[in-house]
């Protein structure tokens, strides 16, 4: 590939190193769809294991190599569509991604799309007759976006669907472009609504590069209506802010929500339609009254507050805990009348907290958003028990992410971050033995208190969630180095081959937390999770090998057999330093 410009050869360098640094990739190829799909989805925050969720690795792809379906910016899983609780005003972004390591654009990609968009993009069609020529992935995820949309009908929801193509490129052709703008039209044809937007977007180096190197700001300038009233001794400050203010303090130099400064655990709730409803229409119709005596407020948490001058503060890293729907509001009716930013006149109550500790703003966490309808699942990652564990992962070389995204802002190795869910899938596959559970129900496995329970239980040795954990992500790297299975057979076995290699260094199918925790971790080679993978593989594979199978409770007899039957080496489990 030819680099004549310095765009180019920066990004090259960038993206190699980049790749050098992620050892479980072997192909320079599949890592750019993986390197292109994280630029593209900076915008929604999303985290390394959300990214590569959507990458989908295999051939038959349609010529798409990464797909999102996302719900009011929340990314959407089969689990979590099935219990979708949303606004009448909600959007779908629908993002197809293509990444070539090329210096050119070419018109065969947008062919592809044109087809696939055709076969697998319309309401009620039977994808069955497609299952040679398209990858489980590929139809699975058209038919989320087509279940998401069909079941949201009645709401009217606003509908974007998005295809980024990114290369090294430095100019589109003409007839590149004709061909997308004929894809636009066809697509629009599928979805013919004044509510459904068709936008096919060219990446080349100078965008993507200017993604990559793109990172959250930690140092925030808010402006004040009036000066604040400083609480005590302490750096806390109540204020009003304009709400045009407001709402430039929550976007970037783009006019893109900051999704990062928003508590994960808080933004990821999709709240109830009245509520909704009534913010708008404070917003949308005002009256007598000041918008901040209709409306609760927001609560900022953050590390530092320094006042620049009397009426502006500078916030370091800020968190927005509280007031997720109003922010959300005020920045849908800004990007609607974007005129009226600069008219505006009415304010919004501000409280801005440096906690003195973890604990205190988990505690504030709390205790602001057990006064909404926000579940209390939604809250886990708050618990005692979550904090302990990041605390005793972070002095063993992992970090748990129960703040999402939180290390990977901080530049840490995606390979050492451990998402809550990603937790809780290898303590359902290890201690529950329900590896099907945990790949049929990825985002919403800790949501019912009775397994929150049996797996997060208070006081419980730490040395079983990390050993968990740290097992768990070795069979993760172990998978992704492997040439021997497609990206969906990894995605479907994951936890069955962890399931069965910790039975088989056991020497036992009853794997308790004081099992797991007596598991020497010097001992586990990839030769052994290779060793069972490939048995685990044969049996997936001599049951159908598809997603259905991953998610149906067959495939663990087969392996509890394995498991139970397979002679093994006299290795001891305790005695080596972790």
């Amino acid at each position: 590939m030819k680099l004549t410009t310095n765009s180019q050869r920066i990004l090259h360098e960038l993206f190699m190193q980049e790749y050098q640094d992620n050892s479980a990739y072997t192909d320079e190829g599949a890592f750019f769809e993986k390197f292109g799909a994280e630029q593209v989805m900076k915008v929604f925050d999303l985290s390394d294991e959300e990214v590569e969720s959507g990458v989908l690795g295999a051939g038959n792809d349609g010529g798409c190599d990464s797909i999102y379906v996302l719900l009011d910016g929340v990314l959407m899983t089969e689990d979590i569509v099935n219990d979708i609780s949303t606004s009448k005003d909600a959007t779908i972004d629908f993002i197809i991604i293509q990444a070539k390591r090329e210096n050119s654009f070419g018109e065969d990609a947008i062919m592809k799309w044109k087809t696939t968009t055709e076969n697998l993009m319309e309401i009620g069609v039977d994808d069955t007759e497609f299952i040679g020529r398209y990858n489980e992935d590929l139809r699975s995820a058209f038919s989320l976006f087509r279940n998401l949309y069909v079941k949201l009908l009645r709401r009217t929801p606003k509908l974007n669907i998005r295809f980024f193509y990114t290369t090294f490129a430095t100019e589109v052709h003409p007839n590149v472009q004709s061909q997308a703008d004929e894809l636009r039209t066809k697509t629009l044809e599928l979805f013919p609504s004044p509510k459904t937007s068709v936008s096919i977007d060219f990446w080349g180096a100078d965008r993507i590069l200017s993604a990559a190197q793109a990172q959250p700001e930690q140092k925030i300038q808010i402006s004040l209506t009036e000066p604040p009233i400083n609480i005590g001794n302490h750096h806390d400050y109540v204020t009003l802010v304009n709400l045009g203010k407001y709402y430039r303090f929550i976007t970037d130099e783009h006019g893109d929500l900051r999704k990062y400064i928003f508590e994960a655990n808080v933004r990821d709730y999709q709240g109830h339609n009245a509520v909704n409803q009534d913010i708008q229409a404070s917003l949308e119709a005002p009256t007598v009254e000041d918008f901040w005596w209709l409306n609760n407020g927001i609560t900022i948490l953050t590390n530092e507050a320094i006042p620049v001058t009397t009426k502006e503060l500078i916030l370091t890293e800020p968190e927005i805990v509280n007031g997720l729907q109003t922010s959300n509001e005020i920045f849908n009716y800004f990007h609607s009348y974007p005129n009226n930013i600069n008219l505006e006149t009415r304010n919004i109550l501000v409280r801005i907290i440096v906690p003195e500790s973890e604990e205190s703003r988990d505690r504030i966490i709390l205790a602001t958003n057990n006064q909404t309808n926000i579940p209390r699942s939604s809250l886990r990652a708050n618990d005692p028990i979550h904090r302990q564990i990041e605390l005793f992962f972070k002095g063993r070389g992992l970090y748990y992410d129960r703040r999402k995204n939180y290390y990977k802002n901080q530049g840490k190795k995606s390979s050492d971050i451990v998402s809550v869910s990603f937790l809780a899938q290898c303590l359902i596959s290890l201690i529950l033995q329900k590896p099907n559970y945990a790949r049929a129900r990825p985002s919403t496995v800790i949501a019912q208190d009775e397994t929150y329970e049996r797996l997060f239980i208070e006081n419980q040795d730490l040395d079983v969630f990390y050993k968990s954990a740290y097992l768990g992500k070795k069979v993760e790297h172990c998978l992704k180095k492997s040439n021997e299975f497609t990206q969906a057979q990894k995605n479907d076995i994951l936890f069955y081959v962890l399931l069965c290699v910790v039975a088989k260094k056991l020497e036992t199918t009853n794997i308790t937390p004081k099992a797991i925790k007596e598991i020497n971790l010097e001992y586990l080679s990839d030769e052994d999770i290779l060793d069972s993978a490939i048995q685990v593989f044969a049996e997936y594979d001599a049951l159908g090998g598809d997603g259905k199978v991953a998610k149906g409770p067959e495939l663990i007899d087969k392996i509890m057999q394995i498991a139970s039957t397979t002679e093994r080496a006299n290795i001891p489990l305790v005695g080596a330093t972790v």
